[in-house]
């Protein structure tokens, strides 16, 4: 944490995440859509020894299957569920310092919509259909992701902000139940004799510093222990822990209860397929009655048929 700017460690998270979601995700991933589809188009025609008259009359003599075998080959979804992935990532794990990434993705999202439509049905050969229930593993990975984020966040709210130190100062130290004297109370005591030789600063012109105060929680250089962490510094820290697990339950919870509340099929949808299903098990059990039916006759007909041979032996 000493490490950390005036402003907090959140600050700069916060200048690394705008530079990724402006200029990694919404510029630079956006302009190699568009340009490595052109540029592989270019080399494959600057590579064809026709020239441009000659390819379009032949172009024009080519059926629809055939000009969408010379794009480009169609190489999966891999790569777009990846970019996908990582941007969910860097948008709920740090979303705390970055309040403004989810209108970033957003925006990334709708560019990127147009230009992966473009992609597929302009610049790319026309995939092989294939079923398929869901979106497989990448759902587990969203999923985790969601759970790694509730903690990390929770992390980041606790340790890197003074969210829970004033909580704790307001409720255990203050004497009037207010944050003032709260910077007061935050910075420790050390003595500028304690340090090392040819380590000290430069003394001020005109008077001599004998106590400065640091951003620490430890103990005064006067007291039993000097500079070891002090019992406000326990205090804190439990205080943080606390809410990182109070923090967790509470959104794990909302979550769980926002999973129940709204289900994964809507209710008409799910009316229609146990009616569906209904149906299907009428049939099967007018086919099986059938069957049984057919059954009967044909047992009471040989039964007929044998009476009929005794009697004619008679």
């Amino acid at each position: 944490m000493e490490e950390c700017a005036h402003a907090g460690c959140l600050m700069e998270l916060c200048i690394q995440l705008c530079i990724t979601m402006l200029g990694k995700q919404l510029i630079q991933n956006n302009l190699f859509e568009i340009g490595i589809p052109k540029l592989k188009k270019l080399i494959r025609r600057l590579k064809s020894k026709q020239n441009s008259k000659q390819e379009e009359e032949f172009q024009k003599t080519l059926a629809c299957h055939q000009k969408d075998y010379f794009l480009n080959p169609y190489v999966g979804l891999n790569p777009e569920y990846m970019e996908m992935i990582i941007q969910y990532g860097m948008v709920t794990l740090f979303v705390a310092s970055f309040p403004l990434a989810p209108l970033f993705a957003l925006l990334n999202n709708i560019i990127e919509i147009r230009l992966d439509a473009k992609k597929f049905v302009t610049e790319s050969r026309r995939p092989v259909a294939a079923r398929a229930k869901d979106i497989g593993i990448w759902y587990n990975l969203l999923r985790g992701l969601s759970k790694v984020a509730v903690i990390v966040n929770a992390f980041v709210i606790a340790f890197t902000s003074d969210f829970i130190p004033r909580l704790v100062y307001q409720y255990m130290y203050s004497p009037d139940g207010t944050l003032h004297g709260f910077v007061n109370h935050s910075l420790s005591y050390f003595n500028v004799s304690d340090f090392q030789n040819n380590t000290d600063p430069p003394q001020p012109v005109g008077y001599r510093v004998e106590i400065c105060r640091y951003k620490d929680y430890r103990d005064p250089p006067w007291s039993d222990t000097p500079y070891e962490l002090s019992r406000e510094f326990w205090n804190i820290l439990a205080g943080r822990l606390a809410f990182v697990i109070i923090f967790q339950n509470v959104v794990m919870l909302m979550t769980d209860f926002l999973d129940w509340l709204i289900p994964d099929i809507p209710k008409d949808i799910s009316l229609q397929i146990h009616k569906e299903k209904n149906l299907v098990v009428e049939l099967f059990m007018k086919e099986e009655q059938g069957k049984r039916l057919q059954r009967k006759r044909q047992s009471t007909e040989s039964l007929v048929q044998s009476r009929h041979a005794q009697a004619s032996d008679c």
